[in-house]
């Protein structure tokens, strides 16, 4: 059986007008604003053609351009990064963060048996964990230093959060979110948490200081990074004092990446950075999920900075940001062992063995005297 009169618009006079033709069979057969539609035939490409537009036909799917420039145009950067800053954190970015911030907390050393032995010190730790860079912020404002706690859910989470990686039976949660692929999931949504951070930190503090450049960016530092900051604090509550592990003086990739962030963030924020705050947060957590995801899937502790402060550390600064860094963690470990570790210790040894050296020969002069 042929096909119905005027499906393949053959032009006969029963079919509608050319342009209502068209219009309709727009209406028909588009899918996705415009860009694919289906039954269109031979003499409807030809009109189309003739109209400069370019169509190409495969097996009755036509490929419409502007209708696929309508499809990208829903589906533009500006759109997308509107509606990706507009995602809520809680509860299941806020879940990542957590389990993320308290795995890493397990990690350290005496961890679990502080856990058996002082739950409650090993709880706050946890806390610190999760909310320390609420703390530091609020402490930089002038605000309460606890205000943050009375949010009951995200502490009530936090806590279920500590509860099953340190106590759950058979150690079942701690080596599903220990799993290298769950695991990774986890470290991009902690991401999103961070840049976010930042940007709602800044903008907190232009609401108190509007021409306040270092405290906006301060501001935000601590947000993103705050934890690691309270490394000493975190580390006091487990009975554990070690100031050479001071955060300033070696910088992790994410203490870093802050900071930066946070510079990006006030100069958008004092509009000297022509970019939508939207875009800036899509682009920089984009930046932020691939560093940290690569980084911990090659189980990696170098930053993608270090070759960018390579070059121009040198020249600001006559040396390497943090080239020094080797001879603060191990002058002083070796030093005291093997007595030739900081530069100094070469000037410190001598006179002992010129003093052994002469306590020796007065001996043998003595002993030459008896003999």
């Amino acid at each position: 059986m042929g096909h119905p009169a005027g499906l393949y618009g053959t032009g006969r006079p029963h079919d509608p007008p050319r342009g209502q033709r068209s219009s309709l069979l727009s209406r028909r057969g588009r899918v996705g604003g415009g860009a694919w539609r289906a039954g269109a035939g031979p003499a409807e490409g030809r009109s189309r053609r003739a109209a400069g537009c370019g169509t190409y036909w495969a097996g009755g799917l036509g490929w419409d351009p502007a209708g696929a420039m309508e499809l990208l145009s829903a589906l533009s950067l500006g759109e997308l990064a509107l509606s990706f800053s507009r995602v809520p954190l809680f509860p299941v970015f806020d879940l990542s963060y957590f389990i993320v911030s308290i795995l890493y907390l397990k990690y350290e050393p005496g961890a679990v048996e502080l856990s058996r032995r002082h739950p409650m010190a090993s709880w706050l730790c946890a806390m610190l964990h999760c909310f320390g860079s609420y703390i530091l912020a609020d402490l930089l404002l002038g605000e309460p230093l606890i205000d943050y706690f009375s949010n009951n859910s995200s502490i009530l989470l936090a806590s279920a959060v500590w509860y099953l990686i340190f106590f759950c039976p058979l150690d079942l949660f701690y080596k599903c979110v220990c799993f290298l692929p769950v695991k990774l999931i986890f470290v991009a949504m902690k991401e999103v948490v961070r840049v976010r951070k930042i940007a709602v930190g800044i903008h907190h503090a232009h609401h108190h200081y509007h021409h306040g450049w270092f405290v906006m960016i301060a501001t935000g530092w601590v947000k993103g990074s705050g934890v690691a900051l309270m490394s000493n604090v975190e580390q006091l509550l487990r009975g554990v004092w070690k100031p050479e592990t001071n955060e300033i003086l070696h910088m992790s990739f994410p203490t870093k990446a802050s900071l930066y962030g946070a510079i990006l963030f006030t100069l958008q924020q004092t509009r000297w950075l022509p970019v939508s705050k939207a875009s800036l947060i899509f682009i920089f957590t984009m930046f932020m999920v691939s560093c940290k995801v690569f980084l911990t899937a090659t189980h990696s502790h170098s930053s993608p900075f270090d070759v960018l402060e390579g070059y121009i550390c040198p020249v600001l600064f006559g040396t390497a940001w943090g080239g020094n860094h080797h001879h603060d963690n191990h002058g002083g470990s070796h030093g005291g062992s093997h007595g030739s570790g900081g530069p100094g210790s070469p000037h410190s040894t001598l006179p002992a063995k010129s003093k052994e050296e002469l306590s020796e020969g007065s001996r043998k002069k003595k002993t030459k005297k008896a003999d």
